[in-house]
């Protein structure tokens, strides 16, 4: 039997009713009141991010591209824009765990009503090539906040005293597979996005495929576990300087840390929290939430280091990757040739590209679908909510 190839359009529309739909799976198990805490800055409201990504599509979609499209709400630009100049005014960032209104219920219907509108563009949209890639940037845009939503959930309910367990579409307690050392020849690699097809996606600081000399590295072939991270805090890690970058010795004691986030020492053991609430720690798992300045610490007092994110890529092929989001020692900074596009759309990942940390590979929060070898994820090297782990060079 042979199967009729579905046009692009119709794929795409596909795409767009699922990853929408899982917006609102990973919200499924919270209270309205979970809806709109914002503990700290890095940390939006779920209601934010909901609303924030329907913005995204009537902003960037409908209203240019759908005839006769009204706005569901005139405030709703300045309520849920978030960094994009172009665009106008918006609430300031730390301001979004204050506003009461809209409310839960509302943010929903305006889910509905650009859903809907999106559904009948779909059915009379003419397919350009410029407006596929923007539909593409779209549905990748509200994957990267499915995966900040569940991490901004678990700080917010991991923050809460009560330590709650919530329903969460994702499986915390997945082990590592048994991986051998991966050992790079020395020699030229290929880094960066290289399109296979016309259908493949990419963020703009992954273009600009560029050759680099490495020498013969050796990267471990599993993550560290908590087991081993735990020998490094017993060893007296969290109070020796010796391993410390001056910067993340200065953070250290001025956030007095102690372990990574959500671990807490009940009657003498260490516990972290999960969506299935507050746990023994799982010295089989890998170490999550940990900080830059926590992964590299952590390698010099192995006497290793952490790999560069053009190691990472090359070696990715033979890797085991997917569980955490794995810290590079390398800066954040444009590929060679790298160009910002016109418009809103430039403002993506650009503009962010000093004071960060790449990370490499993806997390179990990562939607299906949205990890890939080139993809360059970063942050501020004290971070620690999102699922980074660490992989070390061995040598």
């Amino acid at each position: 039997m042979i199967l009729e190839k579905r046009p692009v359009v119709v794929v795409l529309a596909d795409r767009y009713r699922r990853v929408r739909a899982h917006s609102e799976t990973i919200c499924r198990g919270l209270e309205t009141e979970d809806y709109v805490v914002q503990p700290i800055i890095d940390v939006s409201p779920p209601k934010w991010h909901l609303g924030h990504t329907t913005w995204f599509w009537e902003t960037f979609v409908l209203v240019p591209y759908l005839p006769d499209y009204r706005i569901f709400h005139d405030d709703f630009s300045f309520v849920f824009n978030s960094y994009y100049e172009t665009v106008g005014r918006r609430v300031f960032r730390a301001d979004r765990g204050n506003m009461t209104r809209p409310t839960v219920a509302e943010v929903y219907r305006y889910r509905a009503y650009v859903d809907e509108h999106l559904n009948r563009f779909f059915e009379q949209v003419e397919l350009t090539p410029d407006l596929q890639a923007l539909i593409d940037l779209g549905l990748n845009h509200e994957q990267q906040h499915q995966e900040l939503l569940i991490t901004d959930i678990k700080y917010i309910l991991g923050h809460n005293p009560l330590f709650p367990a919530v329903d969460m579409p994702i499986d915390e307690r997945m082990p590592d597979r048994p991986g051998q050392p991966v050992t790079l020849a020395e020699g030229v690699y290929t880094i960066g996005f290289r399109y296979s097809d016309s259908s493949s996606f990419c963020f703009d600081n992954e273009l600009g495929a560029h050759k680099v000399y490495l020498n013969e590295t050796t990267l471990a072939g599993q993550l560290v576990t908590n087991g081993e991270y735990l020998a490094f805090m017993e060893a007296g890690g969290y109070t020796n300087f010796k391993y410390w970058l001056s910067d993340g010795w200065t953070w250290v004691n001025a956030q007095q840390k102690q372990a990574p986030l959500y671990w807490h020492k009940v009657d003498g053991q260490w516990h972290y929290y999960t969506f299935d609430g507050l746990k023994p720690v799982d010295t089989d798992l890998p170490v999550c939430h940990v900080s830059q300045y926590e992964a590299d610490a952590y390698a010099r007092w192995r006497g290793l280091r952490l790999p560069t994110e053009f190691e990472w890529e090359a070696a990715a092929g033979s890797l085991h990757w997917g569980l955490r989001w794995e810290w590079t020692n390398s800066a954040y900074l444009p590929y060679p040739g790298f160009t910002t596009a016109e418009g809103a759309v430039g403002e993506y990942n650009g503009k962010f590209m000093s004071g960060q940390m790449v990370l490499r590979g993806a997390s179990v929060a990562t939607p299906e679908g949205h990890a890939r070898p080139t993809y360059r994820n970063f942050f501020q090297p004290d971070k620690q909510w999102q699922y980074k782990g660490i992989r070390l060079v061995l040598r």
